[in-house]
């Protein structure tokens, strides 16, 4: 394999180390992928590190706050086992109103909490939402029920298994089911139950 002057490479032990974009264009090469595609792929690399660093800014707590929110939205969204383009773009608008972010911190905010949801989510699920209980007041509370069934609502219906997902949440943040009826009863138009 023969390197060009602008791929980096260095020996260390023995070894060659390559930098991402060696990878990402070595496996472009091996895949056939246009050169196009490698300068994508390193304008994205940088693009998120740069997103991260920007999200790095973030007051620890306020940091903890957004990723539960985050995290609890895409529980309600993954409930009925898929997350619709809808409701991926509803939980973005919500981040990004929640916690200031720009478009693209509420992209990278959402992504991570999806995947941590696909992952860990039957474990995490009442942990992430026990800190959150810990770490929000009533009305961010309040605030987080609401966005859960707009997020659930985001497809033009509301199904039994976000609905109940819903439920056990405002459970485990203490709301009675009074209070949990009131809050619901503001989508009645949208639950499958009432269609």
């Amino acid at each position: 394999m023969e390197f060009s002057t602008t791929e980096a490479r260095d020996t260390v032990y023995g070894r060659i180390r390559f930098s991402e974009v060696d990878v990402v264009s070595f496996l472009s090469k091996l895949f056939g992928q246009k050169d196009d595609a490698v300068a994508q792929a390193a304008n994205d690399t940088e693009t998120v590190r740069r997103i991260t660093r920007e999200l790095d800014l973030l007051d620890d707590d306020e940091a903890r706050y957004l990723a539960a929110f985050a995290f609890v939205l895409a529980r309600v969204a993954n409930s009925d086992m898929e997350i619709s383009e809808d409701e991926n773009r509803r939980m973005e608008e919500v981040v990004r109103d929640i916690g200031g972010l720009t478009e693209a911190q509420s992209v990278l905010v959402v992504q991570i909490a999806k995947s941590q949801q696909l992952l860990k989510g039957g474990t995490e699920n009442y942990l992430v939402t026990r800190e959150f209980n810990k770490v929000s007041d009533r009305d961010q509370k309040e605030r987080l029920l609401h966005c859960l069934f707009e997020v659930s609502a985001a497809d033009d219906s509301i199904s039994l298994v976000e609905e109940s997902e819903v439920r056990k949440i405002a459970t485990e943040l203490k709301f009675d089911h009074r209070e949990f009826s009131a809050i619901r009863s503001q989508y009645n138009a949208k639950r499958s139950i009432l269609k």
